[in-house]
């Protein structure tokens, strides 16, 4: 009878641990590299807030903006580690431990949001994220930085051979520097810190970011035009740490895919606002912006199929042709 007694009691106490378990606080570190006013920073104080309403405050995300963790490399790196929780770089961060995911970096691969929406929200850009876990990181869907459009001091942009001899800076990736020959610039690598003075000194004529970044850095302070080359597609991946994910209750995993996922058209929206109004902010200064016709961005694309051609059998070729044929359906 005491042994009865006994096994009883333990299980009780065995379940009200459990119980005090599930319903314990959990506190997490989410490093921004954007500030908080930022299509990147807005998303992510949404993601915070949808977590804490659909826990009642049990998981409280505190987020570090203006990079005050590290950069991207650095955070996520540390997400790797368990040090840091939460982080949400571009895609391009990640090409290095995922070569698939550098599909997303093809120049011209998308020619407006919908394209790429249809390849990130559905089973391919699952398939991607699905190769994350492996690397000790968690992907929970996609939000946006957006198209990359080239900016110089020298002429508007309007066909690929405006680009003959242009100065343009490139980012470290070799594919960014392929795609500034490709069409006949000279790539010069530079980090952002060093863009601003490398432009108004004219040891760079152009560059590429998406609107609202180059109004954010006040480059068109130190440039004549912004050309809507969209010559690129920006991605941001909301990441957790596999080490912090694995030890948490199903139940929890599931509330923050479903937080990430209901924030994206918040912040998608966001995005694509900020991109207008930055436009408009910079012509209202001085800056000459024109459009790209569809014919000549066909040109463009075609001048860098070569590009294509290089990276294809890092990516796989297979996976090329998935997103191919998926662009070709309407």
């Amino acid at each position: 009878m005491k042994l009865k007694f006994a096994a009883q009691c333990a299980g009780l106490v065995l379940s009200a641990m459990l119980g005090a378990s599930a319903h314990a606080e959990i506190n997490a570190k989410f490093a921004v590299t954007l500030s908080e006013k930022t299509h990147q920073g807005q998303g992510v104080a949404r993601f915070v807030e949808l977590v804490d309403k659909k826990t009642q405050g049990r998981i409280k995300i505190k987020p570090f903006y203006n990079g005050a963790l590290g950069n991207d490399v650095q955070v996520t790196s540390a997400l790797q580690g368990g040090t840091i929780d939460f982080t949400v770089p571009q895609t391009s961060t990640l090409t290095g431990m995922v070569k698939e995911l550098e599909i997303l970096d093809f120049p011209f691969l998308f020619s407006n949001e919908q394209e790429a929406e249809k390849v990130l929200d559905g089973a391919t850009g699952q398939k991607l994220l699905d190769k994350l876990p492996a690397k000790g990181l968690v992907g929970l869907t996609y939000w946006e930085n957006g198209f990359f459009n080239a900016t110089n001091s020298k002429l508007p942009i309007q066909k690929w051979e405006d680009f003959q001899g242009l100065k343009f800076r490139a980012v470290q990736a070799k594919i960014s520097q392929e795609t500034v020959k490709a069409l006949g610039a000279n790539p010069v690598p530079l980090a952002v810190p060093e863009l601003y003075t490398a432009l108004e000194t004219r040891t760079v004529d152009g560059q590429g970011t998406p609107s609202a970044v180059t109004a954010a850095l006040k480059l068109n302070e130190v440039q004549k035009y912004l050309s809507l080359t969209k010559h690129s597609y920006g991605a941001f991946v909301p990441l957790v740490s596999k080490k912090f994910w694995d030890g948490l209750p199903a139940a929890d995993q599931a509330i923050l895919r479903e937080a990430a996922i209901e924030t994206r058209a918040f912040q998608r929206g966001v995005a694509r606002e900020q991109a207008k109004s930055a436009e408009a902010a910079m012509a209202a200064k001085g800056l000459l912006i024109n459009d790209i016709t569809p014919a000549e961005r066909r040109r463009m694309q075609t001048q860098v199929k070569p590009v294509w051609d290089m990276f294809a059998k890092d990516v796989g070729t297979d996976l090329v042709a998935e997103v191919v044929g998926q662009l070709a359906t309407k």
